[in-house]
């Protein structure tokens, strides 16, 4: 962790596999009788908190699959920011690259529906203020993956992506010495207008399009962002097209780049290597949808990122059985209230599929 004095330099060094870029904030969780209409009202039967963030929700669940990751943030210098220091301080998610600021906590305000349906309302400046210190963005060059929010500050993102491109740079000009830049993953997360409001730019969205190894949209961000969500797909396939080899992308092989287009319930569709294909969403009994799709994308990093690096050719042809394990993740989030306490492990994720006949390592 770095006080605000380290914010552009100076902190030691965290070294993980995984750096995930995001907000740690609280969740002031409360259970609605109804996701109120415009003008409307709804009853709350129940008023808690718990620790969220998309940033930090997929290094939490990655964490709980038992994968080496760090958290890039900022929290505030308030009993909110406190409280989500406590919380990372139980799970073995590196905080190493956590700085802490003057500006409020970030925090969100989410309506939960009796059918787990939500709305979220995020506020608190810590996060939209991350300036990622030189030692966070040093620790890049050490890591196999770094995921990234939209929600990120635009400076703070164009920042990371301008790091991620000098090491392909870098690795291209060492060439087969064994040299990798990690792995880019970047989640859409919100749609345009929220986006747009947080200070988010659409050219760094579309930069992020053509140059992530993996992208990520959900069912309202992508259809927000493309006008559709016929179009999200067509423009994300394009721009893979195009944006194809060596020189642009870390050098995984012929079926990346990828992207994921989730649908909730209706699953979702993956654009791999160009070619597109639509998957189901496992039917479970819905508790809270809340980080649902953290979970998802921490699975798609773990199942098709991180078990790669000792994966066959062959396995990382074979995306179905890592889409079978992340919509499993996914699921398994759904039927526990708030997003972290119902993060599986691997061995829960293993169990859920074993019980529907699912075996993702045949």
């Amino acid at each position: 962790m770095t006080t605000e004095s380290d914010d552009d330099g100076g902190a030691d060094e965290g070294s993980s596999s995984i750096l995930s870029v995001g907000a740690a904030a609280i969740d002031e969780w409360y259970a609605v009788s109804n996701l109120p209409e415009p003008d409307g009202g709804a009853f709350a039967r129940e008023v808690t908190s718990a620790f969220g963030g998309v940033g930090a929700n997929v290094a939490a669940a990655l964490d709980r699959l038992g994968r080496d990751v760090g958290l890039v943030s900022r929290v505030g210098d308030d009993e909110y920011g406190r409280r989500a220091l406590e919380y990372l301080e139980e799970t073995d998610v590196d905080a190493t690259h956590v700085a802490v600021g003057d500006a409020a906590h970030t925090r969100s305000l989410i309506l939960s529906d009796p059918d787990g349906e939500r709305a979220i309302v995020t506020a608190g400046e810590s996060f939209r203020n991350l300036r990622p210190a030189d030692a966070a963005l040093d620790a890049m060059a050490d890591a196999d993956t770094v995921f990234l929010t939209a929600y990120a500050p635009d400076r703070a993102a164009r920042r990371i992506l301008d790091r991620v491109r000098s090491l392909r740079a870098a690795a291209a000009e060492a060439g087969d010495s064994g040299v990798d830049p990690p792995a880019l993953v970047f989640d859409l997360s919100g749609s345009v207008e929220e986006l747009v409001g947080r200070g988010t730019e659409p050219q760094t969205i579309h930069r992020f399009l053509h140059e992530a190894d993996l992208f990520v949209a959900d069912g309202v961000a992508a259809p927000a962002f493309f006008g559709s969500a016929t179009a999200a797909v067509e423009r994300v396939a394009s721009a893979h097209e195009r944006t194809r080899g060596p020189e642009s992308r870390s050098r995984r092989g012929p079926t990346w780049p990828r992207a994921v287009l989730t649908h909730g319930a209706d699953g979702m569709t993956a654009v791999v290597g160009g070619e597109v294909g639509r998957f189901d969403a496992f039917d479970v009994e819905t508790v809270d949808t809340t980080g649902a799709g953290d979970a998802f994308t921490a699975g798609l990093i773990d199942r098709w990122i991180a078990a790669d690096a000792a994966a066959s050719p062959a396995d990382r042809d074979d995306v179905d059985r890592g889409v079978s394990f992340v919509a499993a993740v996914a699921a398994i989030n759904c039927t526990a209230r708030f997003t972290q306490p119902g993060l599986p492990t691997r061995s829960e994720v293993e169990a859920f599929l074993a019980d529907r006949g699912v075996d993702i390592d045949r």
